[in-house]
């Protein structure tokens, strides 16, 4: 008997979701500073971080909210010396986990979209940015409200998002 083993590469799209400030307590917690867009999918029990340049696997034990930071405790570590290693490591997640639905999109993946206005080409997102709540585009130097009450398409594979009735943030 022969067994053939056909391996498939495993192609694996890291998601950037914030980085390791400090260590907290003496339990082996991490501080970790995010303004991720879907924490709540990420941010639980039995979920796999890959920490650093390394992409070194750790799973979530516990987490919680302190203050700015989202606390996280991960299986196996117990002592802060074994986390030690991780103080200002960036976090990444497998893309693949958070199962986004047609209508969402990573803040990432707005830069350089086409915009359109009323089905009419106005330009490409160059700046992604949150002030005190409200989330804003820059496109052609002009900032416009991202908001789902003005959108009213995101096409990923074209790389186009479509709003309605924003002419007056683009035109002041």
């Amino acid at each position: 008997y022969y067994i053939i083993y056909i391996s498939k590469e495993v192609v694996m799209k890291y998601i950037f979701i914030g980085r390791i400030v400090n260590t907290h307590a003496l339990k082996g917690e991490v501080r970790i500073v995010s303004d991720f867009e879907f924490k709540d999918r990420i941010f639980k029990e039995n979920t796999l971080l890959y920490i650093g340049e390394n992409k070194d696997k750790e799973i979530i034990e516990t987490y919680r909210k302190h203050k700015q930071f989202d606390m996280v405790k991960f299986k196996g570590i117990d002592y802060i010396n074994d986390v030690l290693k991780y103080k200002g490591s960036k976090v990444y997640i497998d893309e693949s986990i958070l199962n986004l639905k047609d209508d969402e999109i990573l803040i990432s993946e707005l830069i350089n979209m086409d915009v359109y206005n009323d089905n009419k080409y106005v330009g490409k997102i160059t700046e992604y940015r949150s002030d005190n709540g409200n989330n804003m585009l820059r496109v052609n130097n002009k900032l416009i409200p991202y908001n789902k009450d003005f959108i009213t398409k995101i096409d990923k594979e074209n790389k186009s998002i479509y709003f309605h009735d924003i002419g007056v943030f683009l035109w002041e």
